[in-house]
């Protein structure tokens, strides 16, 4: 019967990167789009006005994108110690965002049917009033951007290590990316509609609108697929860079007649990574030994090891 602690030889699952300055100004984001969408919606309705209507139902998009954020965060959080998860909910976050990437790349093809639909049919277009809508919406986003830029560089992490270092990175928070995007978004459509509705008003550019919209849609693309394409590797468990992976390879290698037979280095949140490795050895050490031989690389924060002894190593 042991009568020793176990807490020396346990990991840590706890991989979740803690941004409550990113959740509380996300919240206030949320609050900022409802009122706006229920101030158009409700003008819409009572003074006619298509634009405002339209307008209001897409900043409805929007804080649907931003209750998703919102709910990653505290699921996240709440779940933190579940047992449920093999390694936490680290990469709920992430999940978070790339559903998020999803959503844009759905409303930048919405844009985009619907600006080539009125570049081939024309619509009567209220300029004045939807111009007042897209300052409107280009103020709230403007506030909205600033509330939310870079909050994801700055924040703390729940998580421990099992090496005697200390480190600093920039951690990637996906989820709140995934709302500044979408924030600037809808800026950039109404920089645009604001551009397209001052040259149609004033020169009878009719058309500039719906090449806008065309544009918008476009540059909206490339955010959602560079978002997809920063969270959809973690969702999968790709590995670590090949340099990265050789040179904790050449390190084990180095010392004694150590050969690696098997190595797996993934993420399992937006910031750390696991590491299952198997190495054959002559003369087998305790694990502990190893993991001091890579205690400097510090993007290992759950590593095992499995030692093989092997008489006819060569």
């Amino acid at each position: 019967m042991h009568s020793q602690t176990l807490s020396q030889w346990q990991h840590s699952h706890n991989f979740v990167s803690i941004n409550p300055k990113g959740e509380k100004r996300t919240v206030w984001v949320l609050w900022l789009t409802i009122f706006t969408m229920v101030a158009e919606i409700t003008a819409g309705s009572l003074y006619g006005s298509m634009a405002l209507l339209a307008d209001g139902w897409h900043m409805g998009t929007h804080a649907a994108a931003f209750m998703i954020t919102i709910f990653a965060y505290r699921y996240a959080r709440k779940h933190s110690d579940n047992r449920d998860f093999s390694f936490g909910t680290g990469k709920v976050s992430v999940l978070g965002g790339f559903t998020s990437a999803i959503a844009l790349g759905l409303v930048a093809l919405l844009m985009m049917v619907e600006s080539v639909q009125r570049l081939f049919s024309p619509e009567t277009i209220q300029f004045n009033e939807a111009i007042l809508v897209a300052v409107i919406g280009l103020s709230v986003n403007i506030a909205s951007a600033f509330l939310l830029k870079d909050d994801h560089h700055h924040h703390d992490h729940g998580h421990s290590h099992d090496h005697n270092h200390s480190h600093d990175h920039h951690h990637h928070d996906h989820n709140l990316k995934a709302a500044y995007f979408h924030v600037l978004a809808d800026a950039l459509t109404s920089v645009l509609a604001i551009v397209a509705l001052l040259f149609g008003k004033y020169y009878g550019l009719h058309w500039l609108d719906a090449i806008m919209g065309v544009v918008g849609a476009v540059i909206i693309t490339r955010w959602a697929w560079g978002l997809m394409k920063q969270t959809s590797p973690i969702l999968l468990d790709s590995n670590i860079d090949e340099t990265y992976q050789q040179q904790i390879i050449d390190t084990l290698e180095a010392d004694a007649d150590n050969k690696v037979s098997d190595i797996h280095i993934w993420k399992v949140s937006a910031n750390h990574y696991a590491a299952m490795i198997s190495l054959v050895t002559h003369t087998p050490k305790p694990a502990q030994d190893y993991k001091q031989l890579l205690a400097n690389f510090d993007k290992l924060n759950h590593l095992t090891i499995e030692v093989n002894r092997c008489q006819d190593l060569h």
